[in-house]
């Protein structure tokens, strides 16, 4: 699947210029506690507003999606203009797809009508996602996802259990995006996706702990891909040693919350420990000046951002405190 691009360092030199000059853009620390602390939900929106985000009513969830999704859709946008291979956004692209398959395949389970739920941003048009999904016409797809929803749609039909069809669907998530980043031929996003693999199956691991479930169960929902292999994470989960697994790692403080969320501490604080420990592993990009690598930064801190605004937002809307949101959110990029 792989074919690598004979592309320099040197061929990203003018949008990593840009990306350099819009990351002042970017949703910082500073911003966030900005918007925590606003005296209103409408004067946390002007933090948004102030770098780039379309004006919108805040006290409307879908108003707030709205805006949501004209950035990213913005944001992918520009990029796919100005990147010199496309390979890298599509791997930022592929969760998108899946996200859309897995609402139109549940909303046809239960009878129900959500597009309204789609996200504009995966590789494959809506038109196309319905199709496939609501008249069985899964050759419009991607090889790799298409077989993926006609085993979900099985495993749906014989079981009603909606768990395992998002796991058959995450196992062809995952492995399209290591495919995507394979053709990329850029070591770096490789290894990011490798992180991204290896924080979800600490989650499953960690899950499946918390819930006393058998080694079935957890083989199941483990995925291969990362640096860690769905073996060895099982086998240390059973076993109660995933701390001692990951402890050479880039999860380690991540799995020593996993421990304690196993023994009945906190869930969220491992769940952020986890989303921060890839970041903090995209963050070493900073570093380098020019070359495929801000791209990637630039795309995580996207992401992160988007999470961001959508946690502060709707915990503005719904009269959260500060102390709750906070403890919500992930680490800033920057």
């Amino acid at each position: 699947m792989a074919h690598v691009k004979a592309l320099r360092d040197t061929d990203y030199l003018f949008i990593s210029t840009w990306l350099r000059a819009r990351e002042n853009s970017i949703l910082t620390s500073a911003r966030m506690d900005r918007m925590i602390d606003a005296p209103s939900a409408a004067d946390a929106a002007k933090v948004l507003q102030e770098i780039g985000y379309d004006e919108f009513s805040p006290s409307s969830e879908k108003a707030l999606n709205d805006a949501l999704a004209a950035e990213r859709e913005k944001t992918f946008r520009e990029l796919y203009r100005f990147v010199p291979d496309k390979a890298v956004v599509d791997v930022f692209k592929v969760k998108y797809d899946y996200h859309n398959v897995k609402v139109l395949l549940k909303a046809r389970a239960m009878g129900v009508d959500a597009r309204q739920l789609l996200v504009d941003a995966g590789r494959v048009e809506r038109s196309r996602l319905i199709g496939a999904v609501e008249e069985g016409h899964a050759d419009l797809l991607p090889p790799v996802m298409a077989a993926a929803l006609t085993e979900a749609s099985e495993v749906l039909s014989t079981t009603g259990d909606p768990q395992r069809g998002d796991t058959i669907l995450d196992r062809a998530y995952f492995k399209e995006m290591l495919q995507a980043a394979e053709a990329a031929g850029s070591e770096f996003l490789r290894r990011y996706v490798q992180a991204t693999i290896d924080a979800a199956n600490l989650r499953s691991a960690v899950r499946a702990s918390r819930m006393h479930k058998g080694g079935d169960f957890l083989r199941r929902v483990l995925f291969p891909g990362g640096t860690v292999s769905p073996e060895s994470v099982a086998t240390a989960a059973l076993s109660g040693n995933l701390e001692e697994l990951y402890r050479p790692t880039f999860l380690r403080a991540a799995a020593e919350a996993g421990g304690a969320a196993v023994s009945g501490g906190s869930l969220t604080a491992f769940e952020k420990a986890c989303d921060d420990a890839v970041t903090e592993m995209a963050a070493s990009a900073k570093q380098i000046p020019f070359g495929v690598e801000v791209v990637i930064a630039y795309l995580v801190a996207k992401e992160i951002e988007f999470t961001a605004v959508r946690v502060i937002m709707s915990g503005r809307m719904a009269g959260i405190s500060g102390e709750m949101i906070r403890e919500r959110l992930r680490e800033s990029y920057v």
